[in-house]
This record gives C-alpha cells, sequence and structure tokens, in this order.
C-alpha cells in the first residue's frame, strides 16, 4: 500500500502532467508542482530536520471557471495522495449554522481509508475470487459426506475430484450462468436510521452502525451464479482486509500527503463587523488557523497531525483582497499565484486539445447512438467567441460558459440521436449561429429583468 513513486514527478513533468488537461495558468502548475515536490525532498531530508520543514501553502487567485480546482484535483489525482474540497464559508464560529472545521481532517481520513481500502481489495482480488469460486462449487456440488468408521474410500475421492474440477471449468467459461444459488447477504432492505449527523456521533465517541452492525443484519437470497460470485468475491476480500492496518495507512497518507483544497476563502477575508454576515469572518479565520499551522485533530480512529498537509486555498477575490485575511493566516500561505481571465483563443484550446476536451465528450457521446458528429475549426472558434461574449455580458464564470453554451448547441441532435443512426452531422459557425442566436437574444434580454 503505497503512495505512487513522487519520485518521477519532477516540477517539469508535474507541469506537462497538468497540460494534457488543463490549459494555460503555467504560473500556477509551477507553483503547485514546486510544492509537490519538495514534499518529496522533505522525505530525503535527515530526520532531525524532516519535521521542521513546513509546506509551503499556496493561494490562487482568478475568477471562476479557470482552472484552480481543477489543477488542485488533477495534482492529487497525480500521486494518488487524499484530497478534499471544501468551501470555507461552509464554516462559522460555534453558535452559528456550520460545520466544524475539525471535520476537513476527519473528512480528509475518511476519503483516504476508502481509497487504501479499495487497492487492498484490489491486490486481494484474486484470492477473493478463488475464495468465492469455492464457496459457489460447494454449493453446486457439495462435497461428499465423510466416509464410516476408518475405510477410505480413494476412488469416491478422485471421482469427486475431478467432476468438482469440470465444474469449476464450466463456471469460469459461463457454461453455469443459467443456474442459481441461495447465499447469505447483507440486508440492505433494513434502514439505519440517523438519529444524529456523524460529526456528531463521531464528537460523542459513538457509533452505532458498530454497535448495532451485528444484529441480523443478513439474509438468505437465491440470486444467479454471476451474481453470487460478484457478492461473494466482495464479502471475501472484505473479510480479507485487515482494518487497522489500512487504517494506520491512510493516517499516514493524510499526514505526509493529504492535499485540502479551501475554496472561496475570499469569502472569509474580511475582519469583524458590527453587524451583518461579516461578524463571523475572522472568527472563521482564526477556528481554520490551528489546524493550517499544524495541531492533533481527533478522529474515531485516533489522532491525526495536520502539520505536514498541503492546503491549497483558492478564491475570486473581486471585493475582498488577500490582505483582508488575518495576518497570522495570511503567514500560512506564503506562496500567491494568480491566474488568468479566460478569452475566445483559451476557450478554442480548452475545446480541443485537452484529453478530455469537451467536444470529444460530445463525439463519443453521440457515437454511441451510431451518430458521427464533426465540428469544424470555425464552428468551434465561433463557440468560443459566443462563450466568452456570455462571460463578458453576464457573470464571468470562465470555462464553465462552454458547458451551458455546448448543451444548448446539442440539445436537439441530442434528442433526436436514437432515431438519426448511421447519419453523419457536420457542425460548421453558422448552425452554430442558428441554433445560439435565441439564446443570445433571451441573455441579453435578461440583464433587465429584476
Amino acid at each position: 500500500m503505497q503512495v505512487k513513486d513522487e519520485g518521477t514527478l519532477t516540477p517539469r513533468r508535474i507541469v506537462e502532467e497538468l497540460d494534457r488537461y488543463i490549459i494555460g495558468q503555467h504560473d500556477a502548475k509551477k507553483a503547485v508542482a514546486i510544492a509537490l515536490r519538495n514534499r518529496w525532498r522533505r522525505q530525503r531530508v535527515q530526520p532531525d530536520l524532516r519535521d521542521e520543514i513546513m509546506p509551503k501553502n499556496i493561494i490562487m487567485i482568478g475568477p471562476t471557471g479557470v482552472g484552480k480546482t481543477e489543477i488542485a484535483r488533477r495534482l492529487a489525482k497525480l500521486t494518488q495522495a487524499p484530497f478534499i474540497k471544501v468551501e470555507a464559508s461552509k464554516f462559522t464560529e460555534v453558535g452559528y449554522v456550520g460545520r466544524d472545521v475539525d471535520s476537513v481532517i476527519r473528512d480528509l481520513l475518511d476519503t483516504a481509508i476508502s481509497m487504501v481500502k479499495a487497492e487492498e481489495s484490489e491486490r486481494l482480488r484474486a484470492s477473493a475470487k478463488e475464495r468465492a469460486e469455492e464457496k459457489i462449487l460447494d454449493l453446486l456440488l457439495p462435497p461428499p459426506a465423510p466416509p464410516v468408521g476408518t475405510e477410505h474410500d480413494e476412488a469416491a475421492e478422485s471421482s469427486y475430484r475431478r467432476h468438482r474440477e469440470k465444474m469449476r471449468d464450466m463456471l469460469r467459461s459461463g457454461a453455469l450462468d443459467h443456474r442459481s444459488v441461495e447465499i447469505e447477504v447483507s440486508d440492505s432492505s433494513v434502514p439505519f436510521i440517523e438519529l444524529f449527523t456523524p460529526a456528531g456521533m463521531e464528537e460523542m465517541g459513538i457509533n452505532f452502525r458498530e454497535m448495532f452492525g451485528g444484529m441480523g443484519r443478513t439474509k438468505r437470497r437465491r440470486v444467479p451464479v454471476p451474481e453470487a460470485l460478484d457478492l461473494l468475491e466482495k464479502q471475501e476480500a472484505e473479510a480479507m482486509i485487515d482494518m487497522d492496518a489500512v487504517t494506520e495507512e491512510a493516517k499516514r497518507r493524510v499526514e505526509n500527503h493529504g492535499i485540502v483544497f479551501l475554496d472561496e476563502i475570499d469569502k472569509i477575508a474580511g475582519r469583524e463587523s458590527a453587524r451583518g454576515p461579516d461578524v463571523s469572518r475572522e472568527g472563521v479565520q482564526r477556528d481554520l488557523l490551528p489546524i493550517i499551522e499544524g495541531s492533533t485533530v481527533m478522529t474515531k480512529h485516533g489522532p491525526v497531525r495536520t502539520d505536514h498537509i498541503l492546503f491549497i486555498a483558492a478564491g475570486a477575490f473581486h471585493v475582498a483582497k488577500p490582505s483582508d485575511l488575518i495576518p497570522e493566516l495570511q503567514g500560512r500561505f506564503p506562496i500567491r499565484v494568480e491566474l488568468q481571465s479566460l478569452g475566445a483563443d483559451d476557450f478554442v484550446r480548452i475545446l480541443t486539445e485537452p484529453q478530455n476536451a469537451l467536444i470529444r465528450q460530445y463525439e463519443a457521446l453521440m457515437a454511441t447512438e451510431g451518430v458521427v458528429v464533426h465540428f469544424t475549426d470555425s464552428a468551434i472558434r465561433r463557440i468560443s467567441e459566443i462563450a466568452a461574449e456570455l462571460n463578458q455580458t453576464l457573470e464571468n464564470i470562465g470555462a464553465r460558459r462552454l458547458h451551458t453554451v455546448l448543451e444548448a448547441l446539442m440539445e436537439e441532435i441530442s434528442f433526436t440521436a436514437p432515431e438519426r443512426s448511421g447519419e453523419t452531422i457536420d457542425i460548421d459557425d453558422s448552425y452554430v449561429s442558428e441554433k445560439l442566436s435565441p439564446i443570445m437574444k433571451k441573455e441579453d434580454l435578461s440583464k433587465y429583468i429584476l
């Protein structure tokens, strides 16, 4: 159970990997690449100095939809590191409706446990499948009764083994898929009533699921052999996993490789005000400060240190400024990068260059219906210009505008695709203008409607 080797991820390689999915924003990519590499370097420093090296947390400044979240998410995916995104505005002082800031670390640990558990399940998959096969074979061809007295019938035992191996071959080839067997499965039809929030129960040290988990929550069901094999394989993998080892590995990953993305940090920038929502902003900052500075958070799985978790904060900062944050919090985010707004040229690249480009996604979706959709270069340019124009006249939502524009453009084709199998549809700039001109008119009018 290991995090992907960060040693192979040099800063240049990290930027190259991010470039495959995110257009532009080189400064932000460079900053996170260096921060990630420094974590790898820290692990190789002599122990007496290692604990003194703190992560260089980052603030990303830029409007919505320019890639802030995606950079952090892809960074975590590169290293298979535990990652969680939270909105800073969700936290409030005690006495206000909101979340406890320590829940960020608890949620991060839960994410890590799920991640490590999934890896262990995959690692044990072959063994679990073998055990599941044996159980299915026991049901389809029960072992013979033990011989009476001391007599041992080797011929009968040999015959049984031959039949069992033949049955195994049939099972693996799918020849037994029409058969059904009766197995014991978890009874998901029994609802579990959440009387309290999970966070509240965790604070009290109570886990009702664990307390009542063994009280007759299983039942016998007759299911087809393929379904039974899948269910038993999962049960066997679950039984083979050492959850204590999984939890310890998850805690290690959180403490040394965890990444917390604090979005909307600008919403809590500001000092105390006499009235209005500002009254809790400085309090939220001070609540966040301990986990960012480095503290111990108690969870149901034991204490978790936050000293070396990487925090990446982001905000548009249209009204507030990073300097409006309390000085102590500013000091914990020594690296600041500004992301640029996106224009039509950027949108053209976003639509065509990344591996997950929207144009490719729509072409692939329509191909499942047997419809070939082809976007001309002029159509892609026109889509990008319309998206940029809408961002200028309405609220600037960055690349997210491309989703709304393309969905409107493709609505009719998506609706009629099942009846158009075998067709090839060419989308050019005139088609784009025709389909989107009503949308443009509606958007223009929307500015004047209260």
